[in-house]
């Protein structure tokens, strides 16, 4: 398939675009960190992107959503990116319609479905126990018990933990931490009795959270696929979540390039442009080269997903990996052309390192994806 989109792709991405621009700009950032807010978006942005449609683009049109494909959601992620907005479109439209839609039941997606794509309910995916990202390392037990489990362990830096109304939570029902068999998936109510939320404080202002689960008593139907067989429904839920944090840093990227290009024809020293500079001038174009790569790789990623491409699991650490390189080099250059007034809070180019280094480790950072590429190419 050819790396270009399709009319109806584009007029997405203008929309998302134009509405971004207006309802989520770089200042709303500003606004949600400056007031203390618990979630780092406005309350109603949410409700209003569910109105535009967005929490339905990737629900199937039976249980009442667009089924517009995974390339036509990466543009309004990408331009997220741009104006670092946050929202629960990464843990509910993406991660959680793909684990449901992989493995729910018929009841559950009739349910659980409908209630995202209609705006009603969100929802955050709670995977990790370890500082560093590592997706068969689960400790966390759930215990068959009457018509139901029991489940204890802890959860960290779960996106949205915080607000999500149903987590979908990772625990072992067999087998030891490193095995990847024995892993089941559960959607639990975040308020349910013995669970307790510590919202953990980020440098992007995004909403994080520590989990733990002490004898939290779960009913048989909150089982996500069957027992003990759910590594494969979060493997491809993460490979999703992935490949779109690689989107949203390419905004990343090709946002902090066009801020800091503009600085570099603007910017006088000593009485000169620094954009006339030639060592500014090579390193800009090796950035823009990069930026310009990474638009295929992500592309590319995206429509393995619509496509059910096998290649998708090692296209999304290639897209991951090279995104995490690339978002380091754009923000430290960024940061580096600025000089020191960069990393200053009157100006906003600052913001953009913070939330990169943030999605860079989130489900795991280059080094991981480097390994994981080179385990499934068979090294």
């Amino acid at each position: 398939m050819a790396l270009v989109l399709n009319e109806e792709q584009q007029m997405l991405r203008e929309s998302a675009q134009g509405f971004l621009a207006e309802f989520a700009p770089l200042a709303e950032l500003r606004k949600q960190r400056d007031a203390g807010s618990q979630t780092g978006y406005a309350d109603n942005l949410w409700r209003q992107m569910a109105d535009m449609g967005w929490a339905a683009i990737l629900v199937p049109e039976a249980y009442g959503g667009l089924e517009f494909g995974h390339v036509g959601m990466g543009q309004i992620v990408e331009q997220t990116g741009r104006t670092l907005t946050a929202s629960p479109l990464l843990s509910t439209a993406i991660l959680g319609v793909t684990a449901i839609n992989t493995a729910g039941s018929e009841v559950q997606k009739r349910e659980l479905l409908g209630a995202i794509a209609g705006g009603e309910i969100t929802t955050a995916l709670a995977v990790d126990e370890k500082i560093h990202h590592a997706p068969t390392q689960i400790s966390m037990t759930a215990q068959k018990q009457g018509g139901g489990y029991v489940l204890n362990g802890p959860k960290r830096f779960v996106a949205d933990g915080g607000t999500a109304d149903k987590l979908i939570v990772a625990a072992r029902t067999a087998g030891e931490a490193g095995d990847m068999r024995g892993i089941s998936l559960f959607v639990v109510d975040r308020k349910a009795s013995g669970v307790e939320v510590e919202r953990t404080e980020m440098t992007d202002t995004r909403n994080y959270a520590n989990i733990s689960f002490t004898n939290v008593e779960v009913a048989e139907a909150t089982l996500l696929g069957e027992e003990g067989k759910g590594f494969k429904t979060l493997n491809a839920t993460l490979d999703a979540g992935n490949i779109y944090l690689a989107a949203e840093l390419l905004g990343i990227a090709q946002e902090t390039f066009d801020v800091t290009l503009q600085y570099l024809k603007e910017r006088k020293q000593f009485g000169v442009l620094i954009g006339s500079f030639q060592a500014l001038q090579h390193r800009a174009a090796h950035w823009w080269s990069e930026v310009e790569l990474c638009k295929s790789v992500v592309l590319k990623a995206l429509q393995a997903m619509d496509e059910g491409d096998k290649k998708s699991p090692a296209l999304a650490s290639i897209a991951k990996a090279k995104l995490c390189e690339v978002a380091e080099l754009a923000t430290n250059e960024a940061i580096q052309m600025h000089a020191g007034i960069g990393m200053t809070d009157e100006y906003d180019i600052g913001f953009f390192i913070k939330r990169a280094r943030s999605a860079q480790i989130m489900f795991g950072d280059n080094s991981y994806h480097t390994d994981r590429f080179a385990l499934l190419s068979g090294y």
